[in-house]
């Protein structure tokens, strides 16, 4: 395994990236160790706020030492944070772009990977990188340098190389997550145990026929669909009680679904609580329109996402559908 304490660290000390004053009064943690203590949190961030697992353990091994900085150590902040004028919470004073700056102290290194995917959720500066596909690491790199993540120049350069030197790339994939899955649990029904559910790949289900579902949430059966989990819109459901029920946001969900405000799901109607795949992947090449349908309700039940269903298509996504027409997939 590679010390953390290398070529990366070298570049961070002369000044390019934050917190990376090494402790040497302990134990160092390693790249190899750090993604593996931290890649299920990162998996789990991905699927709720949708920030590339890649880009998330990237950002946390370089801005904290992989875990060995003082501001790591010390104050649990793997991601740089500064205070900013609405931080309420405790501090720590480190030397930075200037001596005796105030960065964000958390009780757990837990609370430092969700605080920073809510500054990223909520910061309306990244919200053009949320519309880039999950897997385009190298695209996060870049928007996050592009929007003043850091003032490195060569940040997202510093980025990419240590995903694809640790091929942190392929945990972006839900196929190559499937290790965080392996331990088979009872289905949960319980919304406030809904973390505990744990969705296992060998209970894929054909789109066709979702009789089987892979687990359950608060009464909710979750299904399977082309790299993605739904559930199924009951009579009197809305975004806002599917988001209660699943911990995922509701503007998470409107995204997921390619809906806006004030549009509710139908009864019956797939709700997916995972962001959608880019095209079909379950060998499907071609959709037969059928009478009543739109580019969206088909976007909806093959799991592909509208923007890039009528990319495809070279339509819009309220183009007129006729029966007989034949859409692509892929």
């Amino acid at each position: 395994m590679k010390s953390c304490y290398g070529k990366y660290v070298l570049m961070v000390v002369v000044g390019l990236a934050v917190g990376t004053v090494s402790v040497s009064a302990q134990a160092r943690m390693t790249h190899s160790e750090y993604i593996n203590k931290y890649k299920d949190i990162a998996i789990e961030h991905q699927d709720v706020y949708g920030i590339p697992v890649s880009i998330k353990l990237a950002q946390g091994l370089l801005e904290s030492d992989c875990g060995n900085s003082r501001l790591a150590v010390e104050a649990n902040n793997h991601f740089g944070i500064k205070c900013k004028s609405d931080w309420t919470g405790a501090t720590i004073t480190h030397d930075d772009d200037a001596p005796g700056e105030c960065f964000r102290r958390y009780d757990s290194p837990e609370q430092s990977f969700l605080d920073h995917s809510e500054f990223l959720d909520k910061s309306a500066r990244y919200q053009a990188l949320f519309d880039l596909d999950i897997t385009d690491y190298r695209g996060w790199a870049h928007g996050l340098k592009a929007a003043g993540y850091a003032t490195n120049p060569r940040y997202a350069e510093l980025l990419i190389k240590i995903i694809e030197d640790y091929e942190l790339y392929a945990l972006d994939s839900a196929e190559q997550q499937t290790p965080v899955f392996a331990e088979q649990r009872p289905p949960v029904d319980d919304v406030s145990r809904a973390e505990d559910a744990v969705f296992t790949p060998a209970d894929k289900i054909d789109v066709d026929n979702y009789v089987v579902s892979v687990r359950t949430v608060s009464g909710y059966p979750v299904y399977y669909n082309n790299g993605s989990e739904f559930v199924v819109a009951n009579t009197g459901d809305t975004y806002i009680k599917i988001a209660a029920v699943t911990g995922v946001s509701e503007k998470k969900l409107r995204k997921f679904n390619d809906v806006g405000p004030g549009q509710e799901p139908r009864v019956g109607e797939p709700v997916y609580i995972r962001q959608k795949g880019k095209k079909a992947t379950n060998g499907k090449l071609i959709h037969t329109v059928q009478e009543g349908e739109t580019m969206h309700s088909i976007s909806q039940a093959y799991g592909i996402r509208l923007s890039n269903l009528v990319k495809i298509n070279r339509r819009s996504a309220d183009s007129q559908l006729r029966p007989g027409q034949q859409i692509r997939l892929m």
